[in-house]
């Protein structure tokens, strides 16, 4: 693959510079998704709080896909990274292959899921306003449309990252994020579609991007293979070693995200504006956990290539630096979210008690954040080698315990706080127990106790 990997081998040239050239598009893209988010939320914002509320609680189970989508992207960003890292990229196109075939089966399985029982996946929230709950189920039925053409597009993605490309992706996800922002205003207002024209707005933009992501997988310049074909026949071995790799990361996104939702019923105790205001501070919050996992997403990448060519000090080196740079990036988030919070809710909400319902999230939030960076550099490096379950039974284990302790404190005279103050306190040993076993990891292995390479299919 000479046209792409002179440009994109991360096993040589200056450590810093290939982190960020795969980085700083996977990091944009967090970004641009997140922003994708936004644009729905700004724009039923000014329809109604109600708007807000409905389209955050199917955006529960929209975030509980990404445990399935998340299983053909990683398959394909370990097993293209630490094939071609170690000069195989017979192996690279049969991961890429097999991670498609299983995007396809996964993605179809849960957007079905979730149109065909619309009804008690949202009754489960006992949302206590009927228009809530039935816009809330409306707009569930149509995004769940466009799943599989997103686990698709996730799959081809992770191939791209994996060979060191992650500006095309970027690129293709910025397209999407500028249809959609001119798109919205027409079907929500000028259309007169409200909470249905979001959602078909969003459908529709999946379905566009994943096509055009298609596209750049066969014809791009820079794309991951010369010649190779996108959909492949299945083969046992790599199914079973991608399964082994993803199972762990999408068991992780699946319990963490139903734990979420468990804890969101608790927020709808409080009504409709703490939803609202739960909704708003969360994508505003993810502007750490997207751009931390977009870093730790390109680490993956970067030690992949690496561990796959036998270079473990370029390993610890990149380790080294990414916690330099997301720890600089964690405080400023933090210091942001604590004194800006008020302002930055305003700019979506319009009902001032509910800004400050959001204001009050985003200071007690702002606690976590730099550990949360801390643990998406950590975890990123454990999936780069291929030790996925290490990071997945941190994150199980503290996301468990947080659904109990924010049951308490909510019945405590803390109430819709103590709920935020549960999250902050398992974010932060999450964070602490991960980057500290990764630290012991590299540790050991400097010592001598070696993780060969190599024992993926051939």
């Amino acid at each position: 693959m000479p046209h792409a990997r002179a440009k994109y081998n991360l096993t040589e040239g200056g450590i810093l510079n290939k982190m960020l050239l795969v980085a700083l598009p996977v990091i944009g893209t967090q970004l641009m998704q997140m922003t994708y988010n936004l644009t729905d939320m700004f724009w039923l914002g000014r329809l109604s709080s109600d708007a807000v509320a409905a389209s955050g609680i199917p955006g529960m189970y929209l975030w509980l896909s990404f445990a399935f989508i998340l299983i053909g992207r990683m398959g394909a960003e370990i097993g293209v990274s630490q094939s071609l890292g170690r000069g195989d990229e017979e192996a690279a196109k049969r991961f890429s292959g097999n991670s498609v075939f299983l995007a396809i089966i996964l993605g179809l399985f849960f957007g079905l899921f979730l149109i065909l029982f619309r009804y008690p996946l949202i009754g489960f929230f006992n949302v206590q306003e009927a228009e809530v709950a039935a816009d809330a189920r409306l707009y569930l039925g149509i995004v769940g449309i466009g799943v599989p053409f997103t686990s698709l597009t996730s799959a081809i993605s992770g191939a791209f990252v994996g060979s060191g490309n992650s500006r095309t992706p970027f690129l293709i996800s910025s397209m999407g994020l500028i249809l959609n922002m001119i798109l919205d205003p027409i079907t929500i207002f000028a259309m007169g579609l409200g909470i249905f024209g979001a959602a078909a707005s969003t459908a529709l933009i999946q379905i566009l991007v994943c096509i055009l992501m298609i596209t750049a997988f066969k014809k791009d310049k820079n794309r991951p293979f010369i010649q190779h074909t996108i959909f492949v026949k299945p083969e046992k071995a790599a199914v079973r070693q991608i399964l082994k790799w993803s199972v762990p990361i999408g068991v992780e996104s699946f319990f963490f995200c139903g734990l979420t939702m468990i804890i969101t019923r608790f927020q709808a105790e409080f009504g409709a504006s703490a939803l609202a205001a739960a909704r708003v501070a969360s994508q505003i919050e993810s502007l750490s956990w997207l751009v931390g996992g977009g870093f730790g997403a390109a680490l993956t990448a970067y030690v992949g290539q690496n561990f796959g060519a036998g270079k473990w000090g370029r390993i610890h080196q990149g380790f080294r630096l990414s916690t330099v740079v997301m720890g600089t990036y964690g405080l400023l988030i933090t210091f942001l979210m604590y004194f800006g919070g008020g302002f930055l809710c305003s700019i979506f909400l319009s009902d001032p008690d509910i800004v400050a319902i959001g204001a009050t999230n985003l200071r007690i939030l702002s606690l976590c954040q730099l550990p949360m960076c801390m643990e998406a550099i950590a975890s990123g490096s454990f999936k780069g080698i291929g030790k996925t379950l290490k990071p997945s039974v941190v994150s199980l284990t503290c996301n468990t315990l947080r659904v109990p302790l924010a049951y308490y404190l909510s019945r405590t005279s803390l109430g819709l706080n103590g709920i935020w103050i549960a999250a902050t306190i398992g974010a932060t040993v999450r964070g602490i127990w991960c980057f500290t076993w990764y630290m012991w990891f590299a540790y050991k292995q400097k010592k001598g106790s070696v993780v060969e390479p190599g024992n993926i299919p051939g």
